[in-house]
């Protein structure tokens, strides 16, 4: 096992009818932006729970934040921040807003004048405006990590930042909310947070058992609830159960001590910046091309995650990888999520080609857990995924 540090100082607040913790938990006399969406939260009487927890405080709105948070539209809840002498953010949402959060965390108390240097200088956030969130969809882990990605629609970039600066003081989690998402929704929520795993633990052995075992309960896990999820997202065990899955696969537990990979984000997240596809269906895009081709430097984690997760015990390590890389593609298929890039867009030729000049442009000389993989790699995995 490898060396680490881990802490995570997010508190979870996880259950039904947990709004009222929002006075406890926000300090008395902080003046709030509320940061939401696309105004759901209006319609299924979210918006109405968290305002009447907050009628102690000062509180400014800011709506519209989009999937896939745009920097321009985040630059407008800036000035908001600096106009109003915000002392304190709320985000009520799902993954998108609290991203867009976290880059306002980190913005309000940027010294520079150019917030776009957080994301392209790729320098941690040490210190941001404190926030908390409300999650409304499970899928990303953003309400436990100190993650974010941000979109930048005119230059058609999506890039990552982060921090130990930018963790969440605490999140309400209630899976009721589960209850309202649509479908589409709910089927991102678990390509994503199933393959948030897989990018920690298909790579390749260091002997961290505990390691792995927490892993695979994961996947095992979301691959039980998906069809429960899918027929019924208003039993509450079943919603329960998504949502925590969804925030255990990336608060930064099961990371520790073993090497990464997200080689399929950073190409998936070209996708999403080229053609506007759904982050989680990017993910679904590339993962078989992916596995396939590095299926030699990875095939010990294959073979394990085929015995282990689905149950495949016949054959020759090769014949396991192979089929374990069929079954995870199976699994997208079963939730209704289409894993070919021809089947997301008409003028998918020469994606690979793009990709690979966009990485080569920012210098992108390696990806993948041993750093090896190159622009032509990830060129031609992407040419794969057609």
């Amino acid at each position: 096992m490898n060396n680490f540090e881990f802490k995570n100082p997010t508190k979870i607040i996880f259950g039904k009818d947990n709004y009222a913790r929002l006075s406890t938990e926000i300090p008395k006399g902080s003046k709030i932006l509320l940061l939401f969406g696309g105004g759901s939260i209006k319609k299924n009487g979210i918006y109405e729970k968290v305002m009447k927890n907050l009628s102690g405080y000062e509180v400014e709105e800011f709506g519209g934040i989009p999937p896939n948070p745009e920097y321009s539209v985040l630059i407008q809840a800036l000035k908001v921040i600096k106009e109003k002498n915000i002392t304190y953010l709320l985000a009520v949402g799902g993954g998108s807003v609290i991203d867009g959060t976290k880059f306002l965390s980190s913005a309000a108390l940027y010294e520079g004048n150019n917030p776009w240097e957080i994301l392209t200088n790729k320098r941690p956030t040490l210190k941001g405006m404190p926030f908390g969130t409300v999650l409304t969809l499970p899928a990303t882990g953003s309400e436990m990590n100190s993650g974010a990605v941000i979109t930048r629609a005119e230059y058609k970039e999506k890039f990552p930042m982060g921090g130990a600066g930018l963790f969440p003081q605490f999140s309400i989690l209630d899976p009721e909310v589960v209850y309202s998402i649509p479908e589409r929704q709910l089927a991102n929520g678990l390509a994503d947070s199933f393959t948030h795993v897989l990018e920690q633990y298909m790579t390749y052995p260091v002997d961290a058992i505990l390691q792995d075992r927490f892993a695979e309960s994961i996947m095992l896990s979301i691959i039980e609830i998906a069809p429960r999820l899918m027929k019924n997202s208003k039993d509450y065990k079943t919603a329960a159960n998504f949502m925590w899955n969804c925030t255990m696969a990336l608060n930064g537990l099961i990371q520790k001590g073993v090497p990464n990979d997200w080689a399929i984000h950073v190409m998936g997240h070209e996708l999403t910046a080229l053609y506007g596809i759904d982050h989680a269906r990017t993910l679904a895009i590339l993962t078989e091309s992916h596995y396939c081709y590095n299926i030699e430097s990875k095939k010990e984690k294959l073979v394990q995650y085929a015995e282990r997760i689905w149950g495949i015990k016949n054959g020759d390590d090769n014949s396991k990888a192979k089929t374990a890389i069929q079954k995870t593609t199976e699994f997208f298929h079963s939730i209704g999520i289409k894993t070919k890039l021809s089947e997301y867009i008409e003028n998918y030729e020469g994606t690979g080609e793009e990709i690979e000049k966009r990485f080569e442009e920012r210098g992108l000389s390696g990806i993948g857990e041993h750093g090896k993989l190159t622009p032509k790699d990830a060129k031609k995995i992407v040419t794969m995924a057609y």
